[in-house]
């Protein structure tokens, strides 16, 4: 075990005086084992992690650096020319939130995002967010649906966090559902609030569903679809700050809802 062989037990029989000194270094063995292999499967997931970033990254920043290359050479001119302009800018737009998402996603994952929690009528904080969504829905050609209660509801909140929380639930759904309806509804007692957001676009697969929330995961299960795979991930961080829990159900051709329940107070 010294040299490093954690593999390794002592042997003690029930009448011998050492054994529990024995049984407590085999204990300390195992915890160190446990803990190395987990510190390995984390490197490994960052190797993994980085990986992913430097695609994401690189990729658009190729596309976008060849997109005003040609524009500043003058290959393109007139219509094009403007054409160009607009994807570049839709490209530099696409990297600047994906940075954003990846800096908050890195304050959180470290444990150094600051929250605010206060208490907020949810009910009047949902209803303008929503609002805010409005036009962007409908530009989209989705319908929506939102129930939420005329009641107030004080409940103990950061609202920038649940601001974040619904914004990258809608735009997810905007993204990757290809349906064309969202259901925004809320439903609350004495002790919690449960907020729902479906929608009824394609669904996510069974073999999928476990990974939803994992970090990168849409970056690295579906390149050719817009997105950073981290929005998910976030809202569960965010979600953990606020002690709720959030979890989803889907069946394949039948949409995707997600549930998530806060509590009243922290």
């Amino acid at each position: 075990m010294k040299q490093g062989n954690l593999n390794r037990r002592v042997l003690a029989r029930e009448s011998d005086m050492t054994k529990l000194i024995c049984y407590d270094i085999n204990q300390i063995a195992i915890s160190n084992q446990a803990r190395l292999i987990g510190q390995r499967q984390a490197d490994q997931a960052y190797k993994r992690l980085m990986t992913s970033l430097s695609h994401d990254v690189k990729t658009p920043l190729a596309s976008l650096v060849g997109y005003l290359e040609a524009i500043e050479s003058g290959i393109v001119s007139g219509e094009e020319r403007e054409e160009y302009l607009h994807v570049a800018f839709d490209k530099s737009q696409h990297l600047k939130h994906f940075v954003e998402s990846l800096f908050e996603w890195v304050k959180l994952d470290a444990g150094e995002q600051l929250f605010h929690f206060e208490y907020f009528d949810l009910n009047e904080l949902s209803r303008n967010i929503m609002a805010d969504w409005v036009a962007v829905l409908e530009n989209s050609n989705f319908e929506y649906e939102i129930e939420i209660p005329e009641t107030e509801y004080s409940i103990r909140i950061d609202p920038n966090a649940y601001t974040r929380i619904l914004n990258n639930l809608l735009q997810n759904v905007i993204v990757h559902s290809k349906g064309n309806q969202i259901i925004l509804s809320i439903l609350e007692n004495q002790d919690y609030a449960v907020i729902t957001v479906k929608d009824n676009g394609i669904g996510i697969s069974s073999v999928d569903l476990p990974h939803i929330f994992k970090r990168m995961y849409q970056a690295d299960h579906s390149r050719s679809v817009r997105g950073n795979g981290l929005g998910l991930s976030i809202v569960k961080e965010l979600v953990s700050a606020h002690k709720g829990k959030i979890t989803v159900a889907s069946t394949p051709g039948s949409g995707a809802e997600f549930t998530i329940t806060l509590p009243k107070a922290l």
